[in-house]
């Protein structure tokens, strides 16, 4: 299969196995802290990337004390605190939700950007902003009035998204120096002592746990992002950009038919508006 041809194609697959995340990850969260998983699942991330961080070697040395930094950021915010902040955000609230909300990504990524990288950003940003506001209450409570219980896996979820919105403008900076597999491998391997301390400890899971915990690592972890940016060499950002629909889709439709997460009409409108004001900005963008 081409990949020039069957980029978008590529892109969807991989978005798809993201949306496989909260079908494998909710379940353990009956069992284990969210802290656990998100350790456990580096830890399996590390046996099978440290052996490409211990070949780019002369790749990564080269890094200067500002490089190291921002792959701690990437590090201990994105892929550690995020992380568990989604999986704490899944465990007592709607998983559909929490994915639906990941897509504000791109509104933090926005403001970091003009701070860390110096990107202007436009007039038509700050009404953007407004309107997504809107749009995340709608993802977060639908046409109701917020409920205090609504608000903590809707503020872990946002801020979860914050953190990997962030992670995008570290890991730009990230990349003038070193290659996207080897930063990959850094942000996993650096992430896991920390998770250690904070999460290391006796663990009670059995087989089941595992499995999960290692499909988990591996499908919507690891082989996703494989595939996903796989497909995006090939495929323009517009078209990508559609192609990252089937990640909310599948998660949607999974959650929906395992988990019974469901949404209401007002949190699908909500998205919809989301989703519109991010292509809106990404268009402007290019």
């Amino acid at each position: 299969m081409s990949g020039r041809r069957w980029g978008l194609v590529w892109v969807a697959a991989g978005a798809s196995l993201w949306g496989t995340d909260t079908l494998l990850r909710r379940p353990l969260t009956a069992t284990l802290g969210s802290t656990q998983i998100v350790w456990l699942e580096h830890l399996i991330l590390t046996l099978v990337l440290a052996p490409v961080l211990w070949r780019a070697w002369p790749e990564w040395k080269r890094l200067g004390a500002r490089e190291w930094a921002a792959v701690a950021g990437i590090a201990w915010g994105g892929s550690a605190l995020g992380t568990v902040l989604f999986t704490e955000a899944i465990r007592v609230g709607n998983p559909t939700t929490a994915v639906l909300l990941q897509k504000t990504q791109p509104l933090f990524t926005a403001l970091l950007a003009r701070v860390v990288l110096g990107e202007r950003l436009g007039q038509r940003y700050w009404g953007c902003l407004g309107v997504a506001l809107a749009a995340g209450y709608l993802v977060s409570f639908g046409w109701a009035v917020a409920r205090p219980e609504g608000l903590l896996p809707a503020g872990l979820a946002v801020a979860a998204a914050a953190l990997w919105g962030s992670c995008t403008v570290l890991g730009r900076f990230c990349l003038r120096s070193v290659s996207f597999p080897t930063l990959t491998a850094l942000r996993i391997v650096a992430a896991a002592p920390v998770l250690t301390i904070l999460g290391g400890g006796r663990v009670e899971a059995g087989w089941r746990e595992a499995g999960l915990l290692t499909a988990m690592a591996l499908v919507p972890g690891l082989a996703a992002l494989l595939v996903y940016y796989y497909g995006l060499r090939h495929t323009r950002a517009s078209l990508a950009a559609l192609g990252e629909l089937s990640f909310p889709a599948t998660a949607t439709l999974l959650n929906w038919t395992f988990l019974g997460a469901r949404i209401s009409a007002g949190q699908a409108a909500g998205f919809a508006l989301l989703w519109g004001v991010i292509l809106y900005l990404e268009r402007r963008g290019r």
